[in-house]
């Protein structure tokens, strides 16, 4: 051994401790647990322990049967009808990062879950809303009557003479010198901003929803929310006759073209219609209706307006459709759908030819009562339109909306021509002047009615001495007076001339 290597300690074994044999401890231990178990009677039962405890067995068993289950049900291999069902199930088509397989698992373990019969059921429960809908994409319409196309000729005969009256007035205002109808314009502007309130009167216990002026501009018809009707004569606004026969709140009253000028008063003078779906006829004499109009209810009813030839009445319906009645066949010839809803309003053409309805679907539509088509469609308002008129002028038309503004649409051009924004707050009414329309009136919820100079729509006079929503107003044929109601239960009456 050299020097250089190092010594390498000796190890030294430790001693090796004998414990004995392991046989007796556990033959001691089963020894013991025997004794106890004999101790233990035949009604009691030993605690399992953890991996053996019952409830987790079946629990164990219940995701096996279930997990069973779902493999023996087919489920469609296209995902759409995936998401589709699971869309009819009420849950969600699609989980974060789930894809087709993982959406097909998903789909089969919610019917194991609820029931394979879950999806029949619901395809039962939806087969009438499908139908439908499937119903609604098909063309159809109401079949016409003999009665129909009489009467469409004898529109277009009668629109034609007075399409030509207008057309020979208008051609002799034309040749006026410019001088000359700037002159008249002035001192009606100037005449309009002099208008003033004159009378003021309760008219009922129930705000009064509508107000029109009689022909002969001396009567004026007031309809409330109580049912009732009332004539009040004019200036003196005294009352003059109740008329009875609505139970809910009447929504409209309209004279005949010829009450108060060339029929009876025995005749058919009044038309009104209430939110129950009722339309009654009345004459100037009795007060109660002297006949009815069926056909509306449980619908409500909105408007009933007289063709300008009085042989007709038009009807506004909340189930988004206008209808066309003859009076003197007394039935129904037109029922005319093409709103998406409830129908608020309808206005004929001077001429009678033509006819404007607006509806809570924000659109306008103008009829061609010859053909039966829409030869307009009117798109701009943003909410519904609640209200319209045409200009006597025959080519010109007011809208007024729930989105607070007015519009003035040009036939001629087929289009918008001018927006007003003329209130703050829904526009209920709004009537052109009966003669020339050169100006407008329009009322709303915001507690005023405004006149607007035609033709460049600028405000001439504010009317604000309401207490309450302006419910409707309207002119008279005269010209003098300007009638508003509100819904404090009042009604009052405006004049640029009174003294």
């Amino acid at each position: 051994m050299s020097d250089d290597e190092e010594m390498v300690p000796r190890q030294i074994r430790n001693k090796i401790i004998h414990y004995g044999s392991l046989e007796e401890n556990i033959a001691s231990i089963r020894n013991s647990a025997a004794s106890e178990a004999a101790k233990i009677s035949k009604h009691e039962v030993l605690e399992t322990t953890d991996f053996m405890d019952s409830e987790v067995r079946q629990e164990q068993l219940e995701e096996y049967e279930k997990r069973k289950k779902a493999r023996l049900i087919h489920v469609s291999t296209d995902d759409s009808e995936v998401k589709a069902q699971l869309r009819q199930l009420g849950e969600p088509i699609c989980y974060f990062g789930e894809g087709p397989a993982d959406r097909r698992d998903r789909l089969r373990e919610l019917l194991a879950l609820r029931g394979q019969n879950l999806l029949k059921k619901k395809k039962e429960e939806l087969a009438p809303k499908k139908a439908k809908q499937e119903s609604e994409k098909v063309t159809w319409y109401h079949e016409g009557k003999t009665s129909l196309q009489e009467a469409r000729a004898w529109i277009a005969n009668y629109s034609i003479i007075r399409a030509a009256e207008r057309i020979k007035i208008a051609k002799e205002e034309k040749l006026l010198p410019t001088s000359v109808v700037n002159t008249k314009l002035q001192d009606l502007f100037k005449r309009n901003r002099m208008t003033s309130l004159i009378f003021s009167q309760i008219a009922d216990s129930r705000p009064i929803s509508y107000c029109s002026f009689s022909p002969n501009s001396a009567l004026l018809a007031t309809a409330s929310w109580n049912g009732l009707c009332k004539l009040w004569s004019i200036p003196e606004c005294e009352e003059l006759r109740v008329l009875r026969g609505h139970s809910t709140q009447v929504g409209c009253v309209s004279f005949h073209p010829q009450s108060t000028l060339s029929i009876s008063e025995d005749c058919c003078n009044l038309a009104t219609c209430a939110h129950d779906g009722t339309v009654k006829l009345w004459s100037l004499k009795g007060e109660t209706p002297m006949d009815s109009i069926e056909g509306h209810e449980p619908n409500r009813v909105t408007k009933a307006v007289f063709h300008p030839s009085g042989k007709f009445l038009a009807t506004c319906c909340f189930d988004s459709s206008w209808r066309f009645f003859d009076l003197e066949l007394k039935e129904e010839i037109l029922h005319q759908e093409g709103h998406c809803g409830p129908v608020y309003d309808i206005s004929f053409q001077c001429d009678g030819s033509l006819a404007l309805t607006g509806a809570t679907d924000s659109f306008g539509r103008l009829w061609d009562l010859r053909t039966g088509r829409c030869v307009m469609f009117l798109e701009g308002h943003l909410k519904s339109i609640l209200t319209l008129d045409f200009s006597p002028n025959g080519y010109q038309a007011a809208t007024g909306s729930e989105d607070h503004s007015v519009k003035i649409w040009d036939m001629r051009q087929r289009g918008c021509l001018y927006t007003i924004p003329a209130h703050t707050n829904i526009v209920s009414r709004v009537r052109f002047q009966r003669n020339t329309g050169l100006y407008l009136v329009s009322s709303s919820y915001d507690k005023t009615a405004k006149i607007w100079n035609h033709p460049n729509w600028s405000p001439s006079q504010a009317l604000a001495s309401h207490e309450g929503r302006v419910m409707s107003c309207d002119v008279s044929a005269d010209d003098k007076y300007i009638a508003t109601t509100t819904y404090d239960k009042s009604f009052k009456l405006w004049s640029p001339d009174y003294n």
